[in-house]
This record gives structure tokens, sequence and C-alpha cells, in this order.
């Protein structure tokens, strides 16, 4: 059950999900189209969907195959996860096949230059995908939108439509209508409208290691664990030969990236692009955790059997706290002359100023065109338009904000910052 306002949103129902229609049906969907969730099954799902057969280098079997284990061996995952985690498996999977033979037919793609991206790199929920979305609407720059990290090369057979629009975009609104009808809360935490402005762990997705996979399925303990323990560095090398991909077929030449990822892999990011400027944002950690949390315990209700709240809260908790202890400690991975901080309440009472000060230090004149283009994306795209969740650290998940602020203390020294939850 959600309460509502005119604006503002409360999930009543976190600890027991009342389920709508459509999300029954879309259960009892799931429940009546099983499939074996194994490597094998994913595979040849991918080769008949492409008529390709080579996927190149087989290291990633290892990853896969941990990822559609954890679902499948879980006993309280429910169909419907079961479902979502083979078609997006089988997606990367076709990706990658179709990755692959364009660089074998174009193999000049790999002496492509990214030069000097600009990345945005901060905690989930941190305001880094407002910002992307300004600096991503100065046309100067090149980035990446939803519908393109999903599918990043046309099917065979794609034709620009009498309404001039790519196929994909279509493809993508389908997605996006998809989850409004499964989880309608969702556009009011997270807009994933084929436009909007997306993260390149995307396309990391189709070499099978990021962080991606514990989002989409609410918590993944055993792939957490395998991917912090394993050297990213291969895996930031193939995303920047993604980036080439994409860079080959339509410019401008000069990337805006954004994820929350690249806080716990400073190193890997930096070493790949050494002269990117890294623009960090920061927020009360435990706003993010309400919010993250929440988030995670509304999606699990779609999930799992029974949603285990606690679990939920204290998995992302965690989480949070990795990222900052491994963002604190790798920071001297980032020049300081091109790390540049903002902090959240700054940013959403002056977004304009914060973006002047950022093309300020990065020597990238703020012209009239590009305020203009950042006006137009400001008006068509008004914050809250979707309705504002109400968070309850207290009330959801039982938790006082100063005793969970206290796992965060190190970081909190280090960028001291206005406390949102009180």
């Amino acid at each position: 059950m959600t309460t509502t306002s005119p604006e503002r949103l409360r999930i009543t129902d976190l600890r027991d999900p009342v389920l709508t229609d459509f999300q029954r049906q879309t259960w009892a969907q799931a429940e009546s189209y099983p499939i074996p969730l194994n490597l094998d099954t994913v595979l040849a799902a991918a080769r008949e969907r492409t008529g390709l057969t080579d996927f190149g280098p087989d290291d990633f079997h290892e990853r896969l195959s941990l990822q559609l284990n954890e679902i499948d061996e879980d006993t309280n995952r429910s169909p419907v996860a079961r479902l979502t985690t083979f078609l997006s498996s089988v997606r990367y999977a076709a990706n990658r096949q179709r990755v692959l033979d364009l660089l074998r037919r174009h193999p000049e793609i790999h002496d492509i230059e990214i030069t000097a991206p600009i990345v945005v790199v901060g905690l989930p929920r941190s305001g880094t995908t407002h910002l992307v979305n300004l600096l991503a609407a100065d046309a100067r720059f090149r980035s990446l939108p939803l519908w393109e990290s999903q599918e990043p090369l046309p099917r065979p057979g794609d034709e620009i439509g009498p309404d001039g629009l790519d196929p994909r975009i279509a493809r993508s609104q389908r997605r996006w209508d998809d989850m409004l009808a499964k989880s309608p809360l969702v556009a009011a935490m997270h807009p994933m409208n084929p436009d909007h402005i997306h993260e390149e762990l995307e396309l990391e997705c189709l070499d099978f290691s990021s962080y991606n996979f514990e989002w989409a399925s609410s918590m993944a303990p055993r792939w957490r664990d395998y991917y912090l323990a394993h050297d990213q560095r291969p895996h930031y090398e193939f995303l920047a030969t993604m980036l080439k991909v994409l860079q080959w077929h339509r410019g401008p030449n000069r990337w805006i990236l954004k994820c929350p990822q690249h806080l716990e892999q400073l190193g890997p990011l930096m070493d790949t692009f050494p002269d990117a400027t890294v623009v960090m944002t920061h927020r009360d950690p435990v706003s993010v955790v309400q919010s993250a949390a929440t988030m995670n315990a509304y999606g699990a209700r779609m999930n799992f059997h029974h949603v285990d709240v606690d679990t939920v809260f204290e998995y992302w908790a965690d989480r949070v706290a990795r990222l900052l202890d491994a963002g604190t400690r790798d920071l001297a991975a980032v020049p300081a002359e091109r790390r540049i901080d903002v902090f959240f309440d700054e940013f959403m009472a002056d977004d304009i100023g914060t973006v002047e000060r950022i093309y300020a230090q990065t020597g990238i004149e703020f012209t009239g065109l590009a305020r203009a283009q950042i006006d137009e994306y400001l008006a068509s795209h008004p914050r809250g338009v979707n309705g504002q969740i109400v968070y309850d650290l207290r009330a959801d998940f039982g938790h006082e904000p100063a005793e969970l602020r206290t796992r965060f203390a190190h970081y909190l020294e280090k960028f001291p910052m206005k406390a949102e939850v009180k």
C-alpha cells in the first residue's frame, strides 16, 4: 500500500508487500514459463537471437555462471527474478556477440582514443544522475542515453523510422513501460526513460563484471564477494573498448560518464582513463542508505517470495560503507587538480552554479548555447514530476540516524557535511 498527497508518496508495505493486480499477473506469467537458468541455456538463446557463434574469450563463463547460479540456487527467489535474470543475461550475451563481430570487421576501432573524459563519481542516490544529465545536455559532449546502453549496436534490419527515431529507442520505451507497470513507484526514485543518461556499467555487463547485478537482483552477496575479490582492470579496459565502439558510430568525442561503482574502483578507472577529470559527489551517507535500502526493499517484492527487509537494509548499509571506505582509501589515485568535489546540499541549492564551477575547473567555456541547452533540459525534465518518496529510517528499518552515521565516521572526518536525516 502507498499513501499519497499530490506530490509526496509514502510506501507503507515494505515488510508485508501488497501486490497490484498487474504484479500478480506478472508473477503468474513468469511462473508459467519455467526456464533452466544456466550458462548453456543463456548462450544458446543468444546464438539463436543473433545468428552468431563467437562470444570471444570464455573467461566470462565463470562470472556469468556465478550470477545465474546465485539466483537459481536460492529457493526464495521468485519466478520473476529468474525470468528477468535470464532475459537480461541473453541480451548482454547477444550484445557481446554483435560488438565482437563489429570489432573483427573493423579493427581500426581499437585505434580510437578516449580523451579527457569527465567522470561523475559518488554514492548512489547522491545527485550523480541529475548532475550527469545536466552536463550531458551540452551537445558538445558525448554521453550514454539509456536506449543506447541497452543496445549499443543496432540489430540487423533496424532502420530509422518515419518519425526519425532509432528502433532501439522504441524498444527501450517498451522496457520502461513494462518496468513502470511492475514497479510504478520506481519513476519517483530513479527515472529510466529512454533519453535518460545512464551509467556505463551497463556496458561492462557485456563482460559480466560490474556491481549492476546487485542492484538488478536487490542484493547478491555471492556475486559481491567475487566481484570485490577480483581486479577489475580488465573489465575497465573492456569498457574503454565499448566507448570506442560507440564513438566510432557517432560523436562528439569528449565523454561525460557517470557511475557510483567507480567510487570503489578509482585505481582501475584512472589506469584506464589517466587524463580523466573526476567530479565526486558527497551526500550524508545516512540519507543514501535510507534511500537505497527503500528502493531495493520495494523492488524486492518482485524478486523474492518473502522479503526480509532487515537483510536488505543491512546489505545496502554495508555496501555504502564499502564504497566509501574504498573511495577514501584510493582518493590519491585521482590527481588533486583533476578532482572536483560537489556537496549535495550546495548542488541542490544551485545546480547551474555547480555546473559553471565544473566548466571553469576543466577549462571548458560555459557558452550561452550550453546554458540554453541545459535550461531546456531542466524545463523538460522538472524535478519531482513523478512525485517524491517520503523516507523514514526509524519506521521502515528500525534504525537511529546517529547510530548508523557512526559506521561512516572515517569518510565524514575527511568530508564533513550537513546531516540530512536527524
